[in-house]
């Protein structure tokens, strides 16, 4: 244990004996160090997205693996990328232990299974096509560990995100992203600079993916799901911003109702061929 960057003493001693100003201080100056440790990693990453990009892009899925902090980030990477880019689920799915029902669940024995996780897969019908990327700050999490290396052994590529170097978990990934981030502010807490790290890489993994694979245009989410007031008025904006023509508000929010999202109404737009304001338009030219 006492190799394990991640449950080294913290730099800072005696705690309880700070004022709020120092705590505060002092954990944002332990975070700042996370996106140096992140870009010392970003060949790693940008390799890793690519593997990723490739099985997608064939069929294939992509599976996060994680325990605590890691496996609930993850999980919650999932549903935010069916929501921002109106994906079905399928594509990018999690495996946590106990199943995803136990999400808010304490029970963190349960990332001794050493056989929970192959059996998730296995459930979800994975093939070669797919691949598997597990979140681990120690790099020696049970769950992660034996997950990964029933999948090595039946030939569905492997990755790892982890906090540590040259760790077990490491061992048996076929993509390694190492993001070294020290010894945490609370010695051992890896929800800390360790869980920051994986929240950041997971929306760099993700994002990259869904832009890469036509999820967006421009910098636009033309794929959101109008789930509530807000959604459905920022995709009214883009509409009309794309769509200068077309500039009646609640039409337009009529029409995205209609269609779902504002890419299924350019559809819709585009099988109509020219709008009426754009015939006007046409004539007035003439």
């Amino acid at each position: 244990m006492e190799k394990r960057i991640t449950e080294q003493p913290s730099h800072y001693d005696h705690l309880e004996t700070m004022s709020i100003e120092q705590l505060t201080a002092a954990i944002n100056q332990e975070n700042k160090s996370v996106p140096t440790a992140i870009d010392r990693a970003l060949p790693q990453i940008n390799v890793l997205i690519a593997a990723i990009l490739q099985r997608l892009q064939a069929g294939g899925r992509l599976f996060y693996c994680g325990c605590g902090t890691g496996g609930r980030l993850a999980t919650l990477d999932t549903i935010e990328v069916q929501n921002t880019y109106g994906t079905d689920g399928s594509q990018i799915r999690a495996v946590f232990p106990g199943g995803i029902g136990a999400l808010t669940q304490t029970r963190e024995s349960r990332e001794d299974d050493l056989t929970d996780g192959w059996q998730q897969l296995v459930s979800c019908h994975i093939t070669e096509q797919d691949i598997v990327l597990g979140f681990s700050a120690s790099g020696t999490t049970p769950f992660v560990l034996a997950t990964l290396k029933a999948c090595r052994a039946r030939n569905i590529a492997t990755a790892c995100v982890v906090n540590n170097p040259d760790s077990p978990i490491a061992a048996v990934s076929d993509h390694v992203v190492e993001v070294v981030t020290g010894p945490e502010f609370v010695t051992g807490s890896t929800r800390m600079k360790g869980g920051t790290s994986q929240k950041l890489i997971l929306d760099m993994v993700s994002t990259t993916l869904m832009i890469r694979l036509g999820r967006v245009e421009g910098n636009k989410m033309v794929n959101v799901k109008l789930m509530n007031a807000k959604l459905i008025d920022r995709a009214a904006r883009i509409y009309m911003e794309r769509h200068p023509d077309e500039n009646d508000y609640q039409s337009v929010v009529e029409k995205l109702k209609k269609s779902g999202s504002i890419k299924a109404a350019e559809e819709g737009r585009a099988s109509l061929g020219p709008s009426k304001g754009g015939e006007n338009e046409l004539k007035a030219l003439l």
